[in-house]
């Protein structure tokens, strides 16, 4: 019997792990069901009135969330990440299909879709981390500003033609209010109403769906006369062919626009990714892989008749705060939002149009991100800068436009900062010895040169030698140079030249070994001379003149207080 019990035991304690793994199984496999039903809830909405912004037909925008957010979903690098149309895409792909139209489009998407492919496979995906905070905050907010003006139309219910740029079109809504429907507006009122006063009551279903069928009930039960979005097919999106796909002279008209795609998809998506990562503790995205699945989604998507696409922050977050965990979530977010389709497609032929503006403009609101905006005009005015001429931009021109400025400008303030902060001028009471004459510490210069490149110093030290032409000697302190470019390697040799011709000699001391290495096989470090470079600050000191031959006893002192100071 006690054998018998003991065999029991055993075999409890074995099976017991197994049970954990099947808990933890089906827990994860009820979190992922529940994390994607509730995003496919959310994306509902915001699929339609993304393509309808995007100038396409509202299935459109359906298809592109089931189909991209599938394939997204199994190849890309996140976990987590649920994909589909955006408000940023919407901004590009608006003029893209006001000036090409929808066919071209497709010929675009699939060439970003290639562009993408190979950003991943070149492991090209890290390079979004180097975007500075106020370009990302900057064209962020200009797309929430181009998302709220585009919808003006919708939102006073007119019917005018969608212009290839939003200004135009904004200034056509502004000139053709008078002619305003208020049925429409009433409808928008309703929807962006119970957008902002829905999470009080409720914070299971989105507040956009509930506006969107309340204000669809509304325009039926009255038979207001508003725009509605039209019939939706009641059918899964199908293979079906790209005309033209084969005309070369067509794919270099559309490599502008692919590029633009390509470059808004890869950055918005590894930005969502990135979001993801923090409020989620599973494994971290792949950014490379990333690029690629986002790369095949957007190529497979035209086929099925869908837009690019990108990884969605919002519906993202809805997704891991409903318990997503794995890829299986964002697969049931497209197969719900298919299942929406077959079953409910007839019914959206009445959504007005009036109600998915409503839905975007709250969208476009939520984007604005208000605390960097505050937080970057406390911070400096350089960066509140940056930020304002990367808004401006975005808005007058293009996003791709504007964050090649905003870069230009991030790396100009950067390179200026670099310059200000890598000179420091050593006082004369910390560095020469006692004794030393007065006249020869004024002839005598020592600068600390911190970091690894010094960008404008030849500058600053032309400027330097106007301003103190009595200084014979100039001592620079490259301790803190752990290693230099070809940029700090041609300031260092304008500086020579320049201290050359105004009989201004040129010392080094503390040379690394990177740095002393490249001087030589660059041969600087033998047009500077060997007898110009020394280990510490008060040695070339002592060096300069038999009028300061420093004792012994001193010189040791002072180089230990030297290297001490080097050390703290």
């Amino acid at each position: 019997m006690k054998v018998e019990n003991d065999d029991m035991a055993i075999s409890n304690i074995l099976k017991e792990p197994q049970l954990l793994r099947l808990s933890r199984l089906f827990g994860g496999l009820r979190g992922d069901f529940t994390g994607g039903l509730t995003a496919a809830v959310v994306a509902l909405p915001l699929a339609l009135a993304f393509a309808v912004a995007s100038g396409v037909e509202p299935k459109a925008g359906l298809y592109t969330a089931i189909v991209a957010g599938i394939v997204a979903a199994i190849f890309g690098g996140s976990s987590v990440q649920i994909t589909g149309p955006t408000g940023a895409m919407a901004v590009v792909l608006v003029g893209i299909v006001a000036k090409y139209g929808l066919e071209k489009v497709w010929i675009a998407g699939v060439m970003a879709g290639i562009i993408q492919i190979a950003l991943g496979v070149a492991k090209l995906g890290q390079l979004v981390k180097f975007i500075p905070y106020p370009v990302t905050a900057g064209f962020t907010n200009g797309i929430a500003v181009i998302i709220f003006c585009g919808q003006l139309n919708n939102f006073f219910g007119l019917k005018l033609p969608r212009s290839e740029h939003f200004l135009p079109g904004l200034w056509q809504s502004i000139t053709h209010v008078e002619a305003l429907n208020w049925a429409a507006v009433a409808l928008a009122v309703v929807v962006i109403a119970t957008n902002l006063l829905w999470p009080r009551i409720n914070t299971t279903i989105p507040g956009s769906l509930v506006g969107l069928v309340l204000a669809t009930a509304i325009a039926s039960s009255f038979h207001l006369n508003v725009p509605t979005i039209g019939t939706i097919p009641q059918s899964l999106p199908i293979p079906q062919g790209i005309p033209h796909w084969n005309d070369f002279g067509l794919i270099r008209e559309l490599i502008n626009p692919a590029l633009a795609l390509a470059a808004l998809g890869s950055i918005e998506s590894l930005l969502s990714a990135v979001v993801a990562d923090g409020m989620t503790v599973s494994e971290k995205h792949n950014s490379d892989r990333e690029l690629i699945g986002q790369g095949l989604a957007n190529m497979i998507v035209p086929f099925f008749g869908g837009i690019p696409a990108t990884g969605a922050i919002a519906r993202t977050a809805v997704n891991v705060r409903s318990g997503g965990k794995t890829r299986l979530s964002g697969v049931i977010h497209g197969v719900a939002l298919a299942i929406i389709v077959l079953t409910l497609a007839p019914l959206a032929a009445q959504i007005p149009l009036a109600a998915l503006a409503g839905i975007l403009m709250v969208v476009s609101l939520r984007m604005i991100e208000w605390e960097a905006i505050g937080l970057l005009m406390r911070a400096t005015y350089s960066d509140f800068a940056v930020m304002i001429l990367t808004w401006l931009v975005t808005i007058l021109f293009d996003l791709v436009l504007a964050v090649e400025v905003g870069l230009i400008a991030a790396g100009a303030l950067f390179i200026k900062r670099m310059s200000d902060l890598s000179l420091v001028k050593i006082p004369e009471t910390e560095v020469f010895p006692p004794g030393t004459p007065l006249e020869l510490g004024k002839e005598i210069a020592v600068y600390r040169v911190d970091g690894p490149v010094f960008f404008g110093a030849a500058e600053r030290f032309a400027t330097f030698l106007r301003d103190e032409p009595e200084v014979k000697y100039l001592i620079l302190r490259l301790r803190f140079v752990p290693n230099m470019d070809t940029t700090g390697l041609v300031a260092l040799e304008d500086i020579y030249h320049d201290l050359e011709r105004h009989n201004c000699r040129l010392i080094l001391t503390g040379l690394q070994s990177e740095v002393k290495q490249l001087l030589e096989r660059t041969g600087l470090l033998k047009t500077i001379g060997l007898s110009n470079c020394f280990e510490t600050t008060t040695e070339a000191i002592c060096s300069i003149s038999p009028q300061i031959a420093c004792s012994q006893p001193v010189a040791a002192d002072l180089k230990t207080k030297e290297l001490m100071e080097l050390n703290d």
